[in-house]
């Protein structure tokens, strides 16, 4: 006999836990400072309840943003199961504080979460979207161009840009001169953009300087300036903030809810980029109110997800509505052999379905 609760709802119970290795090739190497990527290898999560219902999710970890390795990841299925096996799921609450403790493996935090929300959504005839407040119906994503030669990269800008996205994102950090030369030429070939510049920590606070005043002297608008200087560096990135023409982010120096915190305390950036898979979903939302509660700006970006993933922060996205820039290209430059995204797409227009 079915189990309910004090309102008659069926009381879905978390049966078993699930993880499946998964790898997807890129369409070209993803260059970023200090990393080329040619496949990225996440991890399937499937959370099964006690009446059938199931919750797929994704994992994509980063060993260096959160020091994650696949392998160790996938050797926590048994831990993970014992840890939130026979919890209903109706009180997901107490199954985020549980997962909360997964600190050093945000990227299965996220997964779970997410999972077990989509199992209560399902439950109570509700969207993920709606869940989490419905506040758009459709947000803009940019795409990225990776680090390569000048070159290639104006070209790849323009071939963005013809394709309908105005807001393009611009890998740099590893040489400064080039990155100059790039970014002048991209602006130049396509007006009308705006750009999101992100170094991934490969810049010195000096070379972060040189970078934005070049670039604001040149006449050149950046919307964002994004992790300019190594991620420890909180001392570096207030200083490149409080002496940048352009608003500056943190995304590596922002992992979880207290380094957020941190940061807000010290004044040391203008955004918050919030990716989920170094947050999880309880810090995200920790991470919002913080942020709305001293001015701070949001973007929120994305690891190497596949359309199973990358629809975990669209949806997330699109129920919150509060994120000025949305970098959630991921399953734009991976192949997978079927899409399973909860959303449609339409250039950069995203809708949930």
């Amino acid at each position: 006999m079915d189990q309910v609760n004090f309102r008659g709802v069926k009381v879905a119970k978390i049966k078993s836990v699930k993880f499946q290795k998964k790898e997807y090739s890129y369409w070209k190497p993803f260059h970023i400072t200090g990393s080329v990527s040619s496949t990225s290898t996440n991890i399937e999560i499937s959370v099964d309840t006690e009446e059938g219902l199931v919750g797929l999710a994704e994992a994509s970890p980063s060993f260096r943003v959160s020091g994650e390795k696949v392998d160790a990841l996938l050797a926590m299925e048994s831990f993970v199961d014992e840890m939130i096996g026979g919890m209903d799921t109706n009180k997901y609450r107490l199954i985020f504080d549980v997962t909360d403790k997964l600190l050093a493996s945000p990227s299965i935090k996220c997964g779970v979460q997410f999972a077990v929300l989509s199992i209560f959504c399902e439950e109570h005839g509700m969207k993920v979207n709606e869940f989490f407040g419905g506040a758009r119906d459709f947000i803009e994503t940019d795409k990225t161009v990776g680090i390569d030669s000048i070159q290639n990269r104006v070209m790849e800008a323009e071939n963005i840009f013809r394709s309908g996205f105005k807001q393009i994102k611009i890998k740099v950090g590893e040489n400064l001169f080039d990155d100059i030369n790039a970014v002048m030429k991209i602006a130049e070939r396509t007006k009308g953009a705006s750009y999101i510049v992100d170094a991934n920590m490969g810049y010195t606070p000096k070379m972060a300087l040189e970078f934005v005043n070049q670039l604001y002297r040149a006449g050149i608008d950046v919307a964002i300036f994004e992790q300019p200087v190594f991620s420890q560096d909180f001392e570096g990135l207030k200083f490149v903030r409080f002496h940048s023409p352009f608003p500056v982010a943190a995304d590596e120096s922002a992992r979880t809810k207290y380094d957020v915190y941190r940061l807000i305390k010290n004044e040391a950036v203008d955004y918050i980029n919030i990716k989920l898979m170094k947050s999880g979903i309880s810090d995200a939302l920790a991470i919002i109110e913080m942020a709305r509660s001293s001015g701070v700006k949001l973007m929120i970006g994305c690891m190497g997800e596949s359309s199973l993933g990358i629809s975990q922060s669209i949806l997330f996205a699109l129920g919150v509505g509060c994120f000025d820039y949305h970098d959630l290209d991921s399953h734009l430059i991976i192949r997978e052999d079927s899409f399973r995204g909860k959303f449609t797409q339409d250039g950069p227009i995203i809708r949930a379905i």
